[in-house]
């Protein structure tokens, strides 16, 4: 793994395949380290021609923190987005849609494929916004647009995300490990092993919740991108669980509705996750079909 300066921080990377094959930035969610997209997901998706790149958004795991933001008040931030009030937040997605395209010039890539996975793909999608003459493609997975009639997540996992981790190591990893319990679709086996292995690493590269809400605070003051993502002109591939408790499918139709040309898969049994195994081949032939069709 490397840092690189971007956007006047220092991100962490690595990355997966020879570097002339088709760039796909991977970008993921609000509760994830870079690791979330695992060494075997991206080694498939490098033997398909691309040349993966995968980070550490910032706030995460070995990337820049911003500790002298403090920690925010979610639910009184939450509160305050509700009743439409001015909110400073820490930073937002715009700045983190900035650091990804300021990673993609220090390793010296014009256009990439963007992909982003929940908090993620709310990057990805800004990205398309703001930079367009750097997205060769743009992959919105298990995200929205911020559009506010669009259903909420069940009650249930949005507790599992919102409720505060424990501090000490075990007990930690439980509730992580619980987390993606719940966010999980019924369609594939929940891989508990799998997932607690994932957790443990996570927990001992970098454990660091004050980031974790420094980033729902960008999420939740984020808007609607829903206007501005009928001027995106990126071949976009948006892929959805049928069964997501956390993002309803909904939010993943209505993403592609939003984006002219748009082409949807919604995986059937599929949550707010990416099953391990299970889901992995039709998400990454769906990936690399997409990419070789927009190159």
């Amino acid at each position: 793994m490397a840092q690189a300066n971007s956007n006047g921080i220092q991100i962490e990377y690595d990355t997966f395949g020879d570097q002339s094959g088709r760039p796909l930035l991977l970008i993921h969610g609000v509760n994830s380290q870079m690791i979330g997209w695992p060494e075997d997901f991206c080694i498939e998706l490098a033997g398909r021609g691309h040349f993966v790149i995968r980070f550490d958004n910032r706030d995460t795991g070995m990337s820049t923190k911003f500790e002298r933001a403090g920690i925010p008040n979610l639910m009184e931030v939450m509160g305050s987005a509700m009743r439409g009030e001015q909110i400073n937040a820490p930073y937002t997605l715009d700045d983190m849609a900035d650091d990804s395209v300021g990673l993609l010039d220090a390793l010296g890539i014009a256009r990439a494929h963007v992909g982003g996975l929940s908090m993620g793909g709310l990057i990805a999608q800004t990205i398309a916004v703001r930079h367009p003459s750097r997205v060769a493609s743009l992959i919105s997975i298990a995200s929205s647009t911020g559009n506010p009639e669009m259903p909420q997540g069940k009650p249930e996992a949005m507790a599992a995300l919102l409720t505060p981790s424990p501090q000490e190591r075990e007990a930690a990893i439980e509730h992580s490990v619980e987390m993606y319990r719940t966010i999980a679709g019924p369609g594939f086996p929940f891989d508990e092993a799998w997932t607690r292995a994932l957790m443990t690493r996570a927990y001992d590269r970098s454990f660091y919740p004050p980031g974790f809400l420094r980033k729902l605070v960008a999420v939740v003051t984020s808007g609607n991108r829903k206007p501005a993502l009928a001027k995106v002109t990126a071949p976009t591939l948006v892929i959805h669980g049928a069964d997501d408790p956390l993002v309803p499918v909904e939010c993943g139709k209505d993403t592609a509705s939003s984006i002219p040309g748009a082409e949807i898969l919604i995986i059937e049994g599929m949550g707010h996750d990416l099953p391990h195994g299970g889901a992995w081949p039709q998400i990454v032939e769906a990936i690399t079909a997409h990419t070789k069709k927009a190159a």
